[in-house]
């Protein structure tokens, strides 16, 4: 696959997966991401492609109000969250959010330029707004690979490889095991599986290439 088609399937996959951490709205129902998602992956992550494909049979099979509750009990609350999706709540001492490791998150988001707007309600470290870093960092690469600036796009590469290792792989095994091993959500273990598989690879691919 080449360099630009591969970081544009990489940049379109966190994007979907992102969108299925969030809370669900019918959006995610109709305009069917993880149909698409499945097919991003079939050629660079077999393994996630077919959690994915997993999961798009599965919202067929679910009215919006059942995966909302799903969702909640997984995410929300208000009762004990089954798996917080917040970095804090597994990679500090304290176990809550807005640790410390939150503002580091937020630091790195600030110094590539970029800033969580005034109206946006979720914390820096969630999940999917760590999902969401990951695909505008690999748009920003494909920008640059674009124009030409082989220097830049590497640079770029290299961002994505530190924030994985420093921010997202520390908790991305526990985080989606916990999902996965609820088994009360049948869709969120098919996206979980997914996520695991995906990132995990694109790790491996990363780092892979920062060798070369």
């Amino acid at each position: 696959m080449p360099e630009q088609t591969a970081t544009t399937c990489r940049e379109d996959s966190y994007r979907l997966l992102a969108a299925c951490y969030y809370s669900p709205s019918q959006a995610l129902l109709e305009e069917n991401c993880c149909i698409s998602l499945a097919g991003l992956l079939s050629d660079m992550v077999p393994d996630a492609a077919a959690s994915a494909a997993e999961a798009a049979e599965l919202l067929h099979k679910i009215s919006l109000d059942e995966l909302v509750v799903e969702h909640s009990r997984l995410f929300m609350g208000p009762f004990k969250l089954v798996a917080p999706p917040y970095g804090s709540v597994w990679l500090d001492e304290q176990k809550s959010v807005m640790g410390d490791s939150t503002a580091k998150v937020a630091a790195f988001y600030h110094a590539n330029g970029l800033h969580l707007a005034d109206d946006f309600h979720e914390l820096p470290d969630h999940f999917a707004v760590e999902l969401e870093f990951m695909s505008y960092m690999a748009f920003k690469q494909r920008e640059a690979a674009a124009a030409g600036d082989t220097p830049e796009a590497d640079r770029l590469r290299d961002l994505q490889r530190q924030f994985l290792g420093t921010f997202l792989l520390p908790w991305l095994g526990p985080f989606t095991d916990t999902i996965i091993e609820d088994a009360e959500a049948p869709f969120y273990q098919a996206i979980a599986r997914c996520t695991a598989a995906f990132v995990t690879a694109d790790a491996r691919n990363l780092n892979a290439a920062a060798h070369v």
